[in-house]
């Protein structure tokens, strides 16, 4: 169910120092401010400059006013990311992001090393997430949208605000005075997301009020089903092979090829097949009766080949 902000912020109870991702705008801002109050000298302020748009030297500006404000340390990583044949300048910047904040989190290892990273997204950006991948045709690990709490680079992440609305985070915020930077980008509706926010969202909420918790209840179902998923995929990894065996996986039913295969070109390439890919592949490997049987297939970035009885993956 969604939650006012301070209501969320009581309920937070993260591993101290922590770190806030400052972006300067309204969520992360609030962010900031109610760590900052709540547990004074633990907390510091992380920003990224993507150098993306004009207006960056000003979220920047921004966000280093507020920190001498708190009286919070702020460290600025600058970085331009370039995005991988077919992946979007939006994911690049994405991706890029979290690698900079765990880095900039991890620059000072001392024994007041910083333990958890705070990040501002809220129950209104959870339902863009779950409407965006539902437009991608996602599986089940897309449809469970964004987790509240994970580890990666050897720190504990969290989103504390996605129960709370974006009006809400908006409205404590300037109930305390405080203002916050507008990103001009997000008025541009030639992104997916930006037309989401503008046209979808106002009609769900005048249609259906009580979206976000129903979507927000369909993301956690989806993140269950992916979580029993992976299991399987581990154990029929631990049967197939890694690199995948033709004969054991022509065992396994198309379903469960279809898990493994995702499973291992996830994890062992960082590539994911487009669904046309992995159902070419899916009847290669059931058409794979005899030794010269070839397979070579354009899979994600690369291609998945038959090297005897296993298969492989490469890219040039």
């Amino acid at each position: 169910m969604t939650q006012a902000f301070a209501a969320a912020m009581q309920a937070f109870a993260p591993a101290l120092p922590l770190a806030v991702g400052l972006s300067g705008g309204a969520d992360s801002s609030a962010l900031l401010l109610a760590c900052a109050r709540r547990w004074p000298g633990q907390v510091q302020a992380l920003h990224v400059h993507h150098g993306l748009q004009a207006a960056a030297d000003g979220f920047e500006q921004h966000c280093a006013a507020l920190c001498q404000r708190l009286q919070v340390p702020l460290m600025v990583q600058h970085l331009r990311a370039s995005p991988a044949p077919g992946q979007s300048p939006e994911d690049a910047a994405r991706q890029a992001r979290y690698q900079a904040l765990a880095a900039l989190a991890q620059a000072n290892q001392t024994h007041d090393a910083i333990k958890s990273i705070v990040i501002g997204q809220h129950a209104d950006d959870q339902a863009e997430t779950v409407l965006l991948a539902l437009l991608r045709g996602a599986g089940v690990a897309g449809l469970a949208a964004m987790p509240a709490r994970w580890e990666m680079a050897g720190l504990t992440w969290h989103r504390p605000l996605l129960q709370v609305t974006a009006a809400d985070v908006r409205q404590w915020l300037r109930a305390q005075g405080q203002t916050w930077v507008e990103d001009p980008s997000n008025a541009d509706q030639r992104l997916t997301r930006n037309r989401i926010r503008a046209q979808l969202m106002p009609a769900l909420d005048a249609a259906f009020p009580t979206f976000r918790d129903t979507f927000a209840r369909s993301a956690a179902n989806a993140a269950q089903a992916a979580q029993l998923l992976e299991t399987l995929a581990q154990q029929d990894q631990a049967q197939v092979g890694r690199p995948p065996q033709i004969g054991p996986l022509q065992g396994l039913s198309r379903a469960r090829q279809a898990n493994v295969l995702r499973h291992w070109l996830r994890n062992a390439h960082h590539t994911t097949p487009a669904a046309a890919q992995l159902h070419e592949l899916l009847d290669q490997i059931e058409a794979c009766t005899t030794r010269g049987h070839r397979i070579h297939i354009k899979v994600g970035r690369g291609f998945v080949v038959r090297c005897g009885p296993q298969l492989d993956w490469y890219n040039s």
